[in-house]
């Protein structure tokens, strides 16, 4: 999943980045900093089984987004 299809999914949820910050346990800067790949941060394999789980992600939409081997759910 890149970008634009994890904010597509979180409008289609109605969430705002401080929703999926907050369920993620995460500041809003920080869950912008890993959605933008600012830095070098990126989201750990728990928070994209989250993210994958929340807006019922398909593994093909939420495996392009990172470098990590996501966990089968």
């Amino acid at each position: 999943m890149n970008k634009n299809e994890l904010m597509a999914a979180m409008a289609r949820n109605g969430d705002r980045q401080i929703d999926l910050a907050n369920a993620l346990g995460l500041s809003r800067t920080r869950l912008s900093a890993k959605i933008n790949e600012r830095n070098g941060a990126v989201f750990n394999q728990p928070e994209m089984k989250a993210i994958r789980v929340r807006y019922k992600l398909s593994d093909t939409e939420a495996v392009s987004y990172t470098h990590l081997t996501l966990p089968t759910i």
